[in-house]
């Protein structure tokens, strides 16, 4: 049993100029969990994620891998900790085939320096295999052929490639049918259940609802509470978006109205 949580972030600080995007955010993600993170556009959520991703540098505060602060200059830095991103876009390339993807600037070479093809081939299977997908035909399909649901598969079966600790998943179920967004729920929780710390970034509240155990809501800049799934209702965590309070849960009166943009 993990004796401090996978991640976690305090006091976080972030401007753009004179615009201040995160006030003192807190946030904790904790292995073999979903944690989801919600708020309107403008939030800050974008940006909370590409400060833990090492895209931006944060301004004050920490950041706290496995216990121990670390101080996150870059991407190299991030992918070192054990965190990938899986963004809206996928970045997967259309003319390369699954595996081609899944190593894609990770590829491995024999001795000889050529491609190591077969070596390559069996571990995306086994990715794949792990997650209990079934519905890609072949890892040698080309990723243009593929449908919306088993792209993002395909995006996250290279977390469980590479080992990472933490996956942040952003919007992943945003552009698919009712079908394939059950396959990408069941996905997310099959990779917290391998032991992952899973941030899931959703507009969608019927599958935060269904597949969080934590929900972290960011009211302008803000952290208006992070609270467990079963100690809230739907209609709280609306509230906690749109208003940064719910009843006394969330943000003073004074902070709600005061909040960063």
């Amino acid at each position: 049993m993990a004796t401090h949580p996978t991640l976690e972030l305090r006091g976080v600080d972030k401007s753009f100029g004179p615009v201040h995007v995160l006030s003192s955010v807190d946030l904790t993600a904790l292995s073999g969990e979903v944690t989801a993170l919600v708020g309107d556009n403008g939030a800050g959520k974008s940006t909370l994620i590409k400060c833990i991703g090492g895209i931006h540098r944060i301004d004050a505060g920490e950041l706290v891998f496995d216990g121990t602060p670390h101080v996150v200059t870059g991407p190299r830095d991030a992918a070192q900790l054990g965190v990938e991103i899986v963004y809206q876009d996928l970045a997967l390339a259309d003319n390369l085939d699954i595996v081609q993807n899944m190593f894609l600037g990770r590829e491995k070479v024999t001795g000889l320096h050529t491609l190591d093809e077969n070596s390559m081939e069996k571990l995306a299977r086994q990715a794949l295999t792990s997650l209990s997908v079934r519905t890609v035909r072949s890892v040698r399909q080309r990723v243009a052929s593929l449908s919306g649901g088993q792209r993002q598969t395909v995006a996250i079966a290279k977390s469980v490639l590479w080992q990472s600790k933490i996956v942040i998943l952003d919007e992943p179920t945003a552009a698919l049918g009712v079908a394939q967004t059950e396959q990408v729920l069941d996905l997310v929780r099959r990779l917290a259940e391998q032991g992952v710390a899973v941030i899931l970034v959703s507009h969608n509240m019927n599958d935060v609802m269904k597949v969080a155990d934590s929900i972290g809501v960011l009211f302008l800049g803000r952290m208006a509470a992070q609270v467990r799934r079963e100690d809230v209702t739907q209609t709280q965590v609306v509230e906690l978006i749109t208003a940064g309070r719910s009843g006394d849960l969330g943000l003073s009166r004074e902070e709600s109205t005061g909040a960063a943009i």
